[in-house]
């Protein structure tokens, strides 16, 4: 789902801080290589595909919690007006959690949030936003974990795209988009 030379970011993909690349990951779904963010990212980093979405959609993405001792999370944006304004669903493999926020001018809202089996350090999971109207249902390897009705600065649209948080590295594989309507 990434195309691009090893080493260096995926085309169709942009970031202003942390080190996103094409890495070798015989594992991944989509072979032989898979996204890897391995830079500490203060606080947090965010890649945004190219393109808006508008309307109904589903986001999906496999992601594998490599390491980190502050954080080893992935996470989903969208209806990103920019890398300082999108909302974001997130599981963290330290704190066994799934998380909603609205990012705001580069500040994080935490808009729901469910306890959840933490994600294995190592193994790859499936993380989903599927957003109909100004609701958001989340799930975490198959299993819905979060419903939550948006409510007031909710962008009608914008891009998708994949965040990290402090010292996690995590490989990301297989981004889906699907338009609903």
């Amino acid at each position: 789902s990434f195309e691009g030379t090893p080493g260096q970011a995926p085309n169709g993909w942009r970031g202003a801080a942390g080190h996103w690349v094409l890495a070798e990951a015989p594992d991944a779904a989509r072979g032989p290589t898979a996204l890897l963010q391995d830079g500490a990212a203060d606080p947090w980093t965010v890649l945004l595909r190219d393109g808006a979405y508008t309307g109904d959609l589903t986001v999906s993405v496999r992601f594998k919690p490599v390491s980190g001792k502050e954080d080893a999370s992935g996470g989903i944006a969208f209806r990103a007006q920019d890398a300082e304004n999108y909302l974001l669903v997130r599981a963290n493999a330290l704190e066994g959690n799934l998380r909603l926020y609205s990012v705001t001018g580069g500040r994080r809202e935490t808009l729901a949030s469910a306890e959840v089996e933490p994600p294995a350090l190592g193994a790859w999971h499936v993380l989903e936003v599927a957003l109909q109207g100004n609701e958001a249902a989340c799930s975490l390897d198959g299993r819905p974990t979060l419903r939550h009705v948006l409510e007031g600065n909710v962008w009608p649209s914008g891009r998708v795209g994949l965040w990290t948080k402090a010292d996690s590295r995590t490989a990301f594989d297989d981004v889906l988009i699907l338009r609903l309507k």
